[in-house]
């Protein structure tokens, strides 16, 4: 690819290529000393002005679909990213991500406004500079931050950088007088567009705080801020309190009622396995006695049974009499015969007296 030097560039005013160095030098007379990727994550990002690029060697101008493929081999694509990053959330890790998968082998720098230039053109923050800087930082897919980021990029920024292209999303940025910051970089063929994630924002986390301001004021004064720290008025702060006692009663009748309800569905589940036995018991028994008292039973076969035998033991077959003797009569005749003979004597007696 022909090597272009510094004073051929755009329409724009945006170098066609990024090189400090003489035409009469070439890529192969001066190797490539970018500075890599990171392969570990064993520490923060470095900013800028400690990892800075001093590569001699000539970055040519690279179009997208040449980056895609993965040329050159002997550097990264250096892809720029930048933002204020307040309250560093899951749709600013994303949109990094999207920035550093944007190709095969790319070295991530990431600028971050500073305090004075965002309270100017955006607003107020809730983090400052150094906060956003170290948030940055440890984000696993930077390689390098930038601070102090420039609100709008110039052809002085991208050179000295030597940036290939700039990732955001390509909804139209008006700000700083502008329609749009990133219109000459588009027209340049360095934008590179990524997709927002939608449901997060730092304004929705802000305002997800302000329309709950009661709730965290109450909650941070539970956790042992005072009612300075959080500027509360001495009212404010009673009321508070005075509904934070209301939450831990309520949490403790609710708690019983939870226990309560657990407790009375045990009875229940018992109680139905009570019942269930108590029918399966009550089905044995019934069968049971059936079986021994029911018309055929087993029970009334032996009550017949007893009863036979004790009829046939109280009136025996009548044996044949024989006229023999006295002692050969049957015991019963025996028994009647003595029994005569014992009251026949006792009524002699009572005569003769």
């Amino acid at each position: 690819m022909p090597v272009l030097t510094t004073d051929a560039e755009s329409e724009t005013g945006i170098p066609k290529s990024l090189s400090n160095e003489p035409p009469s030098e070439t890529m192969e007379e001066i190797e490539h000393t970018c500075p890599q990727p990171r392969l570990t994550l064993t520490a923060p990002a470095p900013f800028a002005d400690e990892s800075s690029c001093q590569c001699r060697a000539p970055h040519e101008k690279l179009t997208i679909a040449q980056a895609r493929l993965g040329t050159p081999v002997d550097r990264p694509v250096r892809v720029y990213a930048d933002g204020i990053f307040d309250l560093f959330h899951s749709g600013h890790a994303r949109a990094l991500m999207q920035a550093k998968t944007l190709f095969p082998n790319s070295y991530l720098l990431v600028g971050v406004c500073s305090d004075d230039l965002t309270h100017k053109f955006k607003g107020f923050t809730v983090m400052n500079e150094a906060e956003r800087y170290e948030a940055l930082r440890h984000c696993r897919y930077v390689d390098e931050v930038i601070r102090d980021a420039p609100w709008t990029l110039t052809p002085e920024f991208l050179e000295k950088h030597k940036i290939d292209f700039v990732a955001h999303d390509d909804i139209p940025y008006s700000s700083a007088g502008s329609d749009d910051v990133y219109k000459h970089i588009k027209e340049a063929g360095m934008f590179v567009p990524t997709q927002r994630t939608e449901g997060i924002s730092t304004s929705d986390i802000i305002t997800r705080i302000v329309r709950d301001y009661d709730v965290y004021a109450r909650r941070n004064l539970q956790r042992g801020y005072t009612a300075k720290e959080l500027n509360v008025s001495f009212i404010n702060e009673k009321k508070y309190r005075f509904q934070n006692q209301v939450d831990k009663m309520k949490e403790k009748v609710k708690n019983v009622e939870e226990r309560s309800k657990e407790f009375v569905n045990r009875v229940e589940e018992k109680s139905h396995d009570l019942i269930q036995k108590w029918e399966e018991k009550s089905r044995e028994f019934i069968g049971n006695f059936l079986e021994l008292f029911g018309p055929d039973g087993a029970w009334k076969q032996m009550f017949q049974e007893r009863s036979s035998r004790m009829l046939q033991a109280l009136s025996p077959k009548q044996s044949p009499v024989k006229k023999e003797g006295f002692l050969s009569q049957t015991p019963k005749t025996f028994f009647v015969l003595s029994l005569r003979c014992v009251l026949g004597q006792s009524h002699k007696k009572s005569i003769h007296t």
